[in-house]
């Protein structure tokens, strides 16, 4: 093996370092959990890590809360948006959630 290549390798390996694998992934699906995304910023004020599988930050502290691009998503039977983590609520349909995080309360 090259020199280069064992260094890309090295390079690929150590960047999955600060990752963890979620065991309740489907069988088939690796969930990766980071403490950010490299386009999304971490809402602002609050505990967070982003989930790959759901494509938002899972907001710590509060029941089915998730936050992406200036928008926070709730699930309470059903889904409602809001710029702050406090409300105001405006409720949505699945065409306003992003859609990895619909599909977890799709079933």
């Amino acid at each position: 093996m090259s020199r280069w290549l064992a260094l890309v390798l090295v390079i690929g390996l150590s960047s999955l370092a600060g990752c963890a694998v979620q065991g309740t992934a489907p069988i088939g699906q690796v969930l990766v959990l980071s403490k950010s995304h490299p386009r999304y910023a971490p809402p602002p004020g609050v505990e967070s890590h982003w989930d790959a599988g759901l494509g938002v930050y899972v907001v710590g502290g509060a029941r089915d809360l998730y936050y992406r691009e200036r928008t926070y998503y709730r699930w309470s039977s059903g889904w409602s948006w809001a710029t702050n983590p406090q409300g105001p609520w405006q409720p949505t349909d699945s065409s306003g959630v992003p859609p990895g995080l619909y599909r977890r309360y799709a079933q």
